[in-house]
Formats: structure tokens, C-alpha cells, sequence
């Protein structure tokens, strides 16, 4: 924010609290896609089949050059997730492998990981973290000469959805199916792999977390299948979360986003639809609908930046600009 004057600054809030934008495409590719994607300076990278594509961004952070400058290939099947870590990017197959790529060079390994897809994947500290469909959730080192030797291996009881390291680099949390186990959210230590405990209680049948982030060490937010956002702070309690949000038209949540302040992005399952919340409040803000009925997909990534945000669907990558509405 600090690079942006005062007077542009409150125009561009203004039109964040109003919910004023440009919707807009930036991508479109034939085949029906599960994309995920991140951002890095002046870079987007998004996951397209089994290889992961780096766009540059143009000035104005509405548009792409054409073609990427790079492109990350290795897994057999899909990528299913991946993260920036540092200099790398790591990365989580339908294979049932996990591919580590240098960001500014050739190098590529990759190494088997799980019996089935790997589902999540995270990567903070020089540890690797990952989850499966396979039931179980394991931690890797990072460092060169000690790729794809597992330190931990953990029986989850559920398919592993989402996984996320906590700031302090001493524990993980994993969002699973909810399923085999009655409790969707659990901390484990990042040291021993050993249980610490699970957050919530009464989740119904099917409550499967999607997406989990940490804010700091003690307060992390997740969505799923049961059509919240969850905020839990762990200083307060584990049982209880202290907020929630419910979506209102009882659609799953595949993923969120925040800004570390009162806003908060959130992905429906159905026709595309992005909606803002200001988490002072507990109905939504502003709901963005990006597809139409014949065409209808869940959100399966989105990430914002001061100005805009962009949001990953079966078929487009879609702008939302609120800079120039």
C-alpha cells in the first residue's frame, strides 16, 4: 500500500467496500480444469493439467503476456495443489508424487509419496508437508540430498484435503473428509508427528475442510463441505471457533483467502461465485457470480492483491479489478 498515493488508496477502498469492479478474463483453456494457482511479484502461477504455468503480468496487474516464461512439467496426472516455498516450488500429483522445482533454473526431482493422489501440499522451514487420499499425512525435509527420504508418517483414519504449517514451525493442521474420523481439523507436531489435539466438536457426517490457513501462530480460518468459514483461535479455545460465516445459498466452500485485516475472499462450489466478507460482520458483503448456468464451476483458487483479485474456474481464469471499475 505504501507505493500507492493516498488518494488512489481511498478511491481503490471505496470500491472494495462497495463492491464496484470490472470482471474481466484473463485465461481460457478448452478442457474442463482443477487449477490452482499463486502469486509472486510480478508473476502468476497456475496449475493446468499435469504441468504448472508461469504468466508475467503486465503494469497494470489486469493482464497477462500471452505466453508464459516458464512451465513446470514432471507429474504423470494432474497437479492437484502446489506452493512457493523460497526458491522453489513444490508441488502435489494425481500421481501420488511430490515434485520439487527451482524457480530460476531446470532443476526437477520428483519422488513417490503416497499409494494415492497426493491432495495438499505445503512447504515452510525447509519441511515438506503433505496429505492424501491414501489416509495419511507425512513430513519430508526440504534440503537437497534428503529429498524423498519420509520423517513422519501419519495415519489420519480420512482422506487428507488440506494441510497447512503453523508460522512457529512446530506444528501442522490437516483438513480431512470427516469421514473415517470425527474430527475434520487436527494439530499435529511438526517434530514428532504426534497428535496435539483437534479443533471443534459435533461436526456432522461429511464436513470435509477444503481450505486451511494460518493468520498467525494461534488463529488459522478453513471452509468445506458444510458451508462455513471457521475462525479459531487457539489461545481461546480448541472446542469453540470464536466466528463463522455461513454462505448463504448453503453452497460448499473450496477455498479463502484473507488479508490479515477484516477482509475475507471466499470460492462456492456453484457458478463461480466469489463473495467478500467483512469479518466485523456476518452476512456477506458483495457476491460475484463469474459463470452462467450451462457453464456452472466451483472456484477452485482464488488469491487478490491490493487492486485485484483473480479466481481459477474449470475453464477461465477471471479478473475481478477494482483499481478500474
Amino acid at each position: 500500500m505504501t507505493s500507492i498515493p493516498v488518494k488512489d488508496r481511498v478511491r481503490v477502498s471505496q470500491n472494495w467496500r462497495l463492491g464496484r469492479c470490472r470482471q474481466g478474463t484473463l485465461l481460457k483453456w478448452r478442457c474442463g480444469q482443477m487449477p490452482w494457482m499463486q502469486l509472486k511479484d510480478a508473476s502468476l502461477y497456475i496449475s493446468q493439467a499435469n504441468s504448472i504455468l508461469a504468466y508475467q503480468f503486465r503494469p497494470d496487474g489486469a493482464s497477462l503476456n500471452r505466453r508464459p516464461f516458464r512451465v513446470f512439467a514432471g507429474h504423470d496426472e494432474d497437479v492437484c495443489h502446489f506452493v512457493l516455498a523460497d526458491s522453489h516450488i513444490v508441488s502435489a500429483g494425481g500421481d501420488g508424487k511430490i515434485g520439487v522445482h527451482k524457480l530460476h533454473s531446470t532443476f526437477t526431482i520428483k519422488y513417490s509419496a503416497h499409494e494415492q493422489e497426493v491432495n495438499c501440499v505445503d512447504c515452510k522451514g525447509g519441511i515438506i508437508v503433505s496429505g492424501s487420499r491414501d489416509r495419511t499425512a507425512k513430513v519430508w525435509p526440504l534440503a537437497s540430498g534428503r529429498l524423498g527420504q519420509c520423517l513422519h508418517t501419519i495415519q489420519t483414519e480420512d482422506r487428507v484435503w488440506s494441510i497447512a504449517i503453523s508460522p512457529l514451525l512446530s506444528s501442522f493442521v490437516t483438513g480431512t473428509a470427516c469421514c473415517g474420523h470425527f474430527s475434520p481439523l487436527r494439530i499435529w507436531d511438526l517434530n514428532s508427528g504426534q497428535l496435539i489435539t483437534h479443533l471443534g466438536s459435533d461436526f456432522p457426517p461429511g464436513a470435509g475442510v477444503l481450505d486451511v490457513m494460518y493468520e498467525s501462530p494461534s488463529t488459522l480460518l478453513s471452509c468445506g463441505y458444510d458451508t462455513y468459514v471457521r475462525y479459531w483461535d487457539l489461545r481461546t479455545s480448541v472446542r469453540k471457533c470464536v466466528m463463522e460465516w455461513e454462505e448463504p445459498h448453503d453452497s460448499t466452500l473450496y477455498c479463502l483467502q484473507t488479508d490479515g485485516n477484516h477482509l475475507l475472499a471466499t470460492g462456492s462450489s456453484y457458478y463461480g461465485v466469489v463473495r467478500l466478507w467483512d469479518r466485523r460482520q456476518r452476512a456477506c458483503l458483495h457476491a460475484f457470480p463469474l459463470t452462467s448456468t450451462p457453464l456452472s464451476s466451483p472456484v477452485y483458487c482464488l488469491r487478490f492483491t491490493t487492486r485485484h483479485l483473480y479466481a481459477a474456474l474449470s475453464y477461465n481464469l477471471h479478473i475481478l479489478d477494482f483499481q478500474n471499475p
